[in-house]
């Protein structure tokens, strides 16, 4: 069955909205829809697996914890390791961003 990663994105929400896309032993694949909200300033994601991610809509700035930004646009990706701990700094509103997030 075909599915399509653009398809029923709410136009507006006052939270991010993640759905599951495949979820397997060792890979779990989700497009995340962030709707301009930035991670909370006082937290900072501390994830067990490796993300690979892409942000296919819109722009957003990913802050690491040792201080390295990184500005994305449409089409760039960025890999996180394992216990890299980071946060989305800034993420566009219109468009919203919509990513895929693939954690292995």
């Amino acid at each position: 069955m075909i599915h399509n990663i653009f398809k029923n994105i709410q136009p507006t929400s006052s939270q991010e909205l993640t759905d599951v896309i495949l979820h397997e032993e060792n890979i779990h694949i989700e497009r995340i829809v962030s709707y301009g909200i930035p991670t909370d300033k006082e937290f900072w994601y501390n994830q067990k697996n490796s993300e690979w991610v892409i942000l296919l809509t819109g722009e957003a700035e990913i802050e690491f914890k040792d201080e390295s930004l990184h500005q994305l646009k449409a089409g760039d990706y960025l890999f996180i390791p394992a216990h890299k701990e980071h946060r989305v700094n800034f993420c566009s509103k219109e468009p919203n961003c919509v990513w895929l997030a693939v954690h292995f």
